[in-house]
């Protein structure tokens, strides 16, 4: 028979291998809980995704996830170095798609308006497809009237450029393409490099080089139609812009530019204090609206010391989103979806109604090549074509 002391030392060795137990169940939870949540935590870096689709010459067109440790991701197609997505958090946290685009390959090869592409060999219109060069004069293809835009009938954004995926905490997808000598009616082999880099500030960093073995023209540019809502809600009228300009290159009725520089000041193109863009765009009491139908035009940025200009900050309002632009480019194109009427269904079966998107394309001035007084946009051999643009997001409450 045990004694008293017996069982009350039993019962304490008990309770004590109890209170061990319990601990180590605990610490055992607490450890699969940090490995929960390190495995919620996004990796930084870049994948190779399920193939995009088949082009119809039989070739692959590939789709790369770049990711930041915040959990930003963009999702880039070799197939005309097309942003096809790109997640962006609102001022609650949560991260949603804020560009226009197709699910996939086949929704691009039905033909869209340069959703997330890339632009060239000429961003912009060149006016009746021609241009003179060193005393020649060469003829383009032309797909707008009969203006060349964008690069012709099949730009930049209609290639598949070779891709090279870089690893690492800023992950970048280097593109390339070989343009050659009278592609779409252009002189000389251009050789052209853009990396898209994705930063841990939230911006991607896009870098544009080209090199050519004959003079020709270049103007290079990304087409991507941004909303800020977050999932296409709504049209982009309630977003707020501010641009860093004080003059506009006026156009004619084929949206050619006329040659002259333009004061934006009391005019419904000033936006260098933020305003909404539906507050002004269908006064077509300017001419200017009246031919673009909206905003369509190129803006010419103000003088920096900063070789990195900063370009325009819009702000949306519902969501808190950010968005600011930086650009080396002399001008950008603000450009409002003026021409999207309903026909086309993007990602997620959103279809995308008239002003559903803006483009801000950091360029040179369109149709430069025949307008002397403006920048050149010459390139010759022996020279190396070089611009950065930087697309930056942040949220406000």
């Amino acid at each position: 028979m045990k004694t008293f002391s017996q069982i009350f030392f039993a019962t304490l060795l008990l309770g004590s291998m109890a209170l061990v137990s319990c601990d180590q169940k605990s610490k055992t939870s607490e450890n699969q809980d940090s490995v929960n949540v390190m495995e919620q935590t996004p990796k930084a870096g870049i994948q190779k995704d399920a193939p995009f689709g088949t082009l119809p010459d039989g070739k692959t067109a590939d789709l790369y996830t770049l990711r930041n440790a915040s959990g930003m991701e963009v999702k880039i197609t070799n197939y005309g170095g097309t942003i096809v997505s790109w997640t962006a958090p609102d001022k609650d946290g949560k991260y949603e798609d804020i560009v226009l685009g197709c699910d996939s390959l086949g929704g691009y090869l039905k033909g869209v308006p340069y959703f997330g592409a890339l632009i060239g060999r000429y961003g912009n219109r060149i006016g009746k497809g021609k241009f003179t060069l060193d005393g020649k004069t060469y003829t383009l293809a032309t797909n707008n009237g009969p203006n060349a835009l964008h690069g012709g009938k099949v730009g930049f954004d209609k290639v598949l450029w070779d891709a090279t995926p870089v690893e690492g905490e800023e992950p970048s997808l280097k593109l390339t393409y070989v343009s050659k000598d009278g592609e779409e009616g252009y002189p000389g082999t251009l050789t052209t490099e853009v990396t898209y880099q994705l930063k841990n500030d939230n911006s991607l960093q896009i870098s544009y080089k080209a090199t050519t073995d004959k003079p020709t023209v270049v103007n290079l540019t990304n087409h991507t139609y941004f909303n800020l809502t977050g999932g296409v809600k709504r049209d982009i009228l309630d977003h707020e812009v501010t641009l860093y300009a004080d003059k506009l290159v006026p156009v004619d009725k084929g949206l050619i530019p006329t040659g002259e520089l333009k004061p934006v000041a009391g005019t419904p193109f000033d936006f260098n204090t933020s305003t909404k863009i539906g507050a002004r765009i269908n006064d077509s009491s300017d001419v200017q609206i009246k031919y673009g139908l909206g905003y369509d035009h190129c803006w010419v940025l103000k003088e920096s010391k900063d070789s990195l200009k900063h370009v325009a900050t819009v702000y949306e309002p519902t969501s808190g989103r950010v968005l600011d632009t930086y650009t080396t480019e002399p001008a950008v194109q603000f450009y409002t979806g003026n021409f999207l009427d309903g026909t086309i269904t993007g990602k997620n079966g959103i279809v995308y109604k008239h002003r559903y998107g803006f483009c801000l394309e950091t360029e040179h001035y369109p149709d430069a090549p025949n307008k002397p007084s403006f920048p050149s946009t010459v390139l010759r051999p022996g020279e190396t074509y070089a611009t950065t643009t930087v697309y930056k997001f942040s949220t406000k409450k």
